[in-house]
């Protein structure tokens, strides 16, 4: 039975002025009149983590209309939109209750433009539950229990009325927010239904407000779509929408720099989430099994078959099952579309100017000069068309330089000043006119990797016992920024795994690889096995299913598959 908030308030006074660890007392549930308070984590000092603490809400209590949170799509919509909420009311009150270190700090996780799944709010069957950090007052090292109860009894209640009570909200924004997120469906179901890759609306703005900002920029030229390239939809609600769909097959966007190329590319790389309305790319939806790939130098790679990519090494090293601490810009960039092959991707994202030069394309000159025979790279160019015709996967090009994907590609977009041209018909004249020399590349195989996954060392310091305490596992994760974070001594480096859209993805995956090293890997199940593994228990558990402590705090947003596969895959290992 939880306590009541009569309860609370009376050991906070009992502990004023008292030595820091006696907050540590207050660890429980307490009941308010209209909401459960946890407090799940206590700090040790007042200068450490803030503490973590949730809210229960009954869905009754909420009033939400059921119709909101019934699908996983909707509930995931409004679950964002509750955060953002959330958020906007305690920003009110962080540090308004005084102290030393962190003393009085309020906060929820902040929201970027894709709407996620996070352990910042979660939509049961029967309540919202809400979590955040709470630093609890101090002056020194001593108890001000004082401002705490302002916290709890003054700021929260007041934060919770607004962000988590139907009746409290402009109800035409939230249906708005229910709205978009079924619309957003229809769209991706529409991309399978008419055999397309992606979809990017009329007056969608793609530009970023800056390098650090992924804000629409401002006054910047909306995106339309050709004529002979655009398709209506008539959706759900928003009515019959225009744009550009770009069909399956290989799609080339050309055209003068910073005339547009790779802004378009990176909004069709951010279409495999949904984006928040006003965003400029709500309606810009790709398939969400689409990849970004890049060249990696230097990165690890473990038992993969690039054979289809690279043979023939001068040193005789095996490529139907190649490992290297250290690869190459091209090695990397052909293990990371297997390894996406692996993950269930059916489209590519490739940009030029980020790509190994010698793994795309090989001219006419240089393989006069250096013959077939004694070069191991078989160009993506030489494999697009079989991957798409044989594999069933897409690629979405920009190229600058070269133009001899112009003879593969079944579409061909101009950008002229952000203005997307259909030039495809005229650009297969010349390429009549311009043909490519006569290729010799092997044949087409589905990649065979067959990987073992393994830890480094510490897997032998670790108890595998799953009921074993974080600190007695011995195994320790820190994210330390968007795209890295640690497990052990180990450092894993996703900066080049650029569909990251945020800090708390990174720490899921963090503590995804800990569950994994913890409870699964066991040196007999392969990387795939793992993989398929974690994702199950994602999908049936949640984030509390690869959990290491008894509580789920806030600070978790959910990764796609892709990225737990490419996470395994750079994660470096025995």
């Amino acid at each position: 039975m939880p306590k009541t908030s009569n309860d609370l308030q009376t050991k906070l006074h009992a502990i004023h002025q008292k030595g820091y660890p006696a907050y540590k007392e207050l660890r429980g549930t307490y009941q308010f009149p209209n909401y459960l308070l946890y407090i799940d984590h206590v700090q040790g000092d007042p200068f450490a983590s803030p503490s973590s603490i949730s809210v229960e809400i009954p869905l009754k209590t909420a009033g939400f209309p059921a119709d909101y949170y019934q699908k996983s799509y909707t509930r995931i919509a409004l679950q964002d939109y509750l955060t953002r909420q959330f958020e906007q009311q305690v920003n009110r009150y962080s540090f308004r209750a005084k102290g030393s270190g962190k003393s009085g700090l309020i906060s929820v996780t902040h929201c970027g433009q894709e709407i996620l799944e996070r352990s910042a709010c979660q939509i049961t069957k029967n309540s919202i539950i809400a979590r955040f950090f709470v630093g609890f007052p101090a002056n020194g090292r001593r108890i001000n229990s004082i401002e705490l109860e302002k916290i709890f009894f003054d700021f929260l209640p007041v934060c919770v009325e607004k962000a988590f009570f139907y009746r409290n909200q402009n109800t035409k924004v939230v249906e708005q927010v229910y709205f978009l997120a079924e619309d957003q469906y229809f769209l991706r179901k529409e991309l399978k239904r008419l055999h397309l890759t992606a979809f990017v609306a009329d007056a969608s703005i793609l530009p970023r407000k800056s390098g650090v900002s992924d804000k629409p920029l401002k006054e910047s030229i909306p995106f339309f779509a050709p004529d002979s390239l655009a398709i209506e939809l008539t959706l759900p609600h928003k009515g019959t929408i225009r744009g550009l769909g770009i069909k399956e097959g290989i799609t080339l966007i050309v055209g003068g720099g910073y005339h547009g190329k790779s802004t378009l590319l990176n909004a069709l790389e951010s279409g495999v989430y949904n984006h928040i309305a006003g965003d400029g790319r709500e309606y810009v939806i790709s398939d969400d099994s689409g990849v970004k790939l890049r060249a990696e130098d230097g990165r690890f790679i473990k038992d993969v078959d690039i054979s289809l990519f690279i043979n023939d090494l001068p040193n005789k090293k095996d490529t139907h099952c190649f490992s290297t601490c250290d690869a190459s810009g091209s090695t990397s960039q052909a293990a990371a579309i297997v390894e996406s092959m692996e993950a269930g991707s059916s489209l590519f994202f490739i940009d030029e100017d980020t790509s190994a030069t010698n793994f795309m394309v090989r001219d006419s000159f240089m393989q006069k000069v250096i013959g077939r025979s004694k070069e191991p790279i078989t160009p993506f160019l030489e494999r697009a068309r079989d991957l798409y015709e044989k594999a069933g996967i897409s690629t979405i090009l920009v190229a600058g330089s070269s133009g001899a994907f112009f003879h593969i590609a079944d579409t061909i977009i101009q950008m002229d000043c952000y203005k997307a041209i259909d030039i495809t018909a005229s650009t297969k004249v010349l390429c009549k006119e311009n043909p490519l020399p006569k290729t010799s590349a092997t044949e087409f195989h589905q990649p065979d990797s067959y990987r073992i996954m393994s830890t480094p060392d510490f897997q032998t310091k670790t108890s595998r016992n799953p009921h074993a305490s974080h600190a007695d596992r011995g195994l320790k994760v820190k994210t330390h920024d968007r795209y890295t974070f640690s497990i052990g001594k180990e450092t894993v480096d996703l900066r080049y795994v650029e569909q990251l859209a945020d800090f708390e993805q990174t720490s899921a995956l963090a503590s995804m690889l800990r569950f994994a090293c913890e409870s699964l890997i066991d040196n007999q199940l392969t990387l795939d096995e793992v993989a398929k593994k974690l994702i199950s228990i994602l999908e049936t558990k949640g984030f509390s299913g690869i959990n290491s402590t008894s509580y789920l705090s806030c600070g978790l947003a959910m990764p796609r598959k892709q990225e737990i596969y490419a996470c395994l895959n750079r994660f470096r290992r025995k």
